[in-house]
């Protein structure tokens, strides 16, 4: 099996059905997943089912981002090729026909007698895999992709007055959401599908589950705010910008501005400093949006059985500072 570089967790199931069966492999990628995890050591964390999973996994702690982008990152964890190799970093690229025709683990698998099958964000949607998440070469099916992925970024957030906007923290209502759900929801609910049809299956499976959350918008079901109150969430010491930083170095992080509660802030470009009270709320928020996930996971994992190799990692984090 060609290595994967990247991961978090790595959890090697004991196989008892004698030297011959292959196992399945379930590989879940998080979309901006860093280690605010409690098996990371953050004691705010809220992540049982993750810290469970650690529990029993390799847990790999010196691990670094091939590079802070989500489709070039993605390209090189899939392709087990350094960005420096495949010379994308970008999401403009598709690697087969820009650098080569390098074969993908999940093609790999499918090689090998693997069925092959994609649900959510694993590579990059778009251009930067040939608009297809690079079917029919590393996926035996098309790749499933929840219907209300059209409506991450529209205007579905109530504000203090109503009305509905595009916010970069939003907690909400899961019934009030266009068709009553969220896009990570639905990719768990076809993942359960998938794994409870392939359960008496003779040919083994390689499944990937991409998850959304907590990528921006932090867009979640109200009720994981109460894991995080307020009055714990700390604010980071180097929070300053040194005056010594290049400025190609300085992330104005432009497309957050163009959020309806950070407009508000009229926080100035590009160096304007995020006020305290609305940084807590941001990491309250990002919190809330991994326990989440953290619940999709552990959702996921109850119909997992116990020939089965599960990875957990993220596309393009860094460890806190």
């Amino acid at each position: 099996m060609p290595p994967i570089t990247v991961v978090i967790f790595l959890l090697l199931v004991k196989l008892e059905l004698g030297n011959c069966a292959k196992p399945n492999v379930l590989l879940i990628i998080v979309d901006d997943l860093k280690p605010s995890l409690r098996c990371f050591g953050d004691r705010n964390a809220y992540t049982p089912n993750i810290d469970r999973l650690s529990e029993k996994s390799f847990v790999f702690r010196n691990v670094f981002a091939q590079q802070a982008l989500c489709a070039p990152s993605r390209n090189s964890l899939l392709t087990s090729r350094r960005p420096n190799s495949l010379h994308l970093y970008d999401f403009y690229s598709y690697w087969r026909s820009t650098v080569g025709n390098f074969t993908t683990i999940p093609q790999y698998f499918r090689e090998n007698g693997y069925h092959t099958y994609s649900i959510g964000k694993v590579f990059h949607p778009g251009k930067s895999s040939n608009f297809t998440d690079d079917y029919p070469y590393s996926w035996s099916t098309p790749t499933f992709h929840p219907k209300t992925e059209q409506f991450m970024n529209s205007p579905v957030c109530v504000d203090q007055n109503g009305s509905l906007v595009k916010n970069l923290i939003c907690p909400v209502i899961i019934e009030s959401q266009p068709d009553g759900t969220l896009p990570d929801i639905e990719s768990l609910n076809e993942a359960v599908r998938y794994l409870e049809y392939r359960r008496n299956a003779t040919k083994p499976y390689f499944l990937a589950v991409g998850f959304h959350k907590p990528h921006v918008p932090f867009k979640f079901p109200f009720k994981y705010l109460d894991y995080h109150p307020i009055k714990n969430v700390s604010l980071p010491t180097n929070k300053d910008r040194p005056s010594s930083l290049p400025l190609v170095a300085w992330n104005p992080w432009t497309d957050i501005r163009l959020r309806h509660d950070i407009e508000l802030l009229n926080v100035s470009f590009p160096f304007g400093p995020m006020p305290d009270h609305m940084s807590r709320k941001i990491i309250q928020a990002y919190n809330a949006a991994t326990t989440y996930v953290d619940d999709l996971i552990g959702q996921l994992l109850v119909h997992v059985d116990p020939n089965t190799i599960v990875i957990l990692t993220a596309d393009h984090v860094c460890k806190p500072a």
